[in-house]
C-alpha cells in the first residue's frame, strides 16, 4: 500500500528546516548503506547523529506520530530517527530495496523496517527529475510531492530516486517497525478504519459502528506484535 499524506509539516516548519539545512555541511550518502547500495547511491546526507539531525529528526517524528493517517496506515511500534538527504547536479539513487533490519545509532536498538516514509522538503517546481519511483505488482509509481507532504510505502518495495538535473531536492526519510508485520494486513486494517470513520461521520455511533470498530480491534489484537 502506498499512501500520500498531505501537510505532515506546516509551511513554517518547512521554511525552518530549509533555513537550517542551508547552513549545514552534508556528508556522502553512501555512509549509511551497504556494499550493494553504495554502487547505485549518489547523494548527500546530514551526518547521522549530528545535533541538527537529532533536532530536525525529532520534529519529523513528532509530526508523523501525531498524524492520524500515518498512525492508521503504519501502525507504528518503533520509528528509526529520521535521516535527511539532498540531491543535485545529476545525483540519484538507483534501483534498490531497503535493508530489512536497521539499527538506531543512538540506542543501538535494532528495528525491522516494515514501512518506508519520505517527507518532501523542496517544492516540485524547484527541481527537475528527482521523482521517487516505487515498483510493485501493479507497475511503477512516480512520486513528487509538495514540500511538507509525505509518501508512505512498504519497505519491501524496489524503488529509486531519479537523477536531479536542475535545482536541489531535499527530503527526510525514515523507517518504521509496524505492530502488524504484513503489508496486506496493514492495508486491510487501514481500509477498514477509514470506512468506519466515514460511516461514523454519516450515522454517528450506533450498534453497527460499534460492531465494526470491535471487528477492527479484534483483527488488530489477532495480528499485532508488541
Amino acid at each position: 500500500m502506498m499512501l500520500h499524506i498531505p501537510g505532515v509539516l506546516t509551511p513554517e516548519q518547512v521554511l525552518y528546516f530549509r533555513q537550517r539545512l542551508a547552513q549545514t555541511d552534508w556528508v556522502d550518502g553512501r555512509e549509511s548503506v551497504g556494499a550493494q547500495g553504495a554502487q547505485v547511491k549518489r547523494n548527500r546526507q546530514l551526518a547521522e547523529g549530528s545535533p541538527l539531525a537529532k533536532e530536525l529528526g525529532d520534529m519529523v517524528a513528532r509530526a508523523l506520530t501525531a498524524n492520524p493517517l500515518f498512525f492508521a496506515a503504519a501502525l507504528p511500534l518503533r520509528i528509526l530517527p529520521p535521516y535527511f538527504n539532498s540531491y543535485a547536479g545529476g545525483e540519484q539513487y538507483g534501483l534498490h530495496i531497503d535493508g530489512a533490519v536497521r539499527t538506531d545509532g543512538r540506542t543501538l536498538q535494532t528495528l525491522r523496517a516494515d514501512v518506508s516514509t519520505t517527507v518532501f522538503l523542496s517544492e516540485p517546481e524547484e527541481y527537475e527529475g528527482g521523482e521517487l519511483v516505487v515498483m510493485d505488482s501493479y507497475g511503477s509509481h512516480e512520486v513528487k510531492l509538495p514540500a511538507g507532504d509525505a509518501i508512505v510505502y512498504p519497505s519491501s518495495s524496489v524503488h529509486r530516486v531519479m537523477p536531479v538535473t536542475r535545482g536541489e531536492r531535499m527530503a527526510s526519510f525514515l523507517w518504521t517497525q509496524s505492530m502488524v508485520r504484513e503489508d496486506a494486513r496493514r492495508a486491510m486494517l487501514f481500509e477498514l478504519d477509514q470506512n468506519i470513520q466515514k460511516v461514523r461521520g454519516q450515522l454517528g455511533d450506533n450498534h453497527t459502528t460499534v460492531g465494526l470498530t470491535g471487528h477492527y480491534h479484534n483483527l488488530l489484537r489477532m495480528w499485532a506484535e508488541m
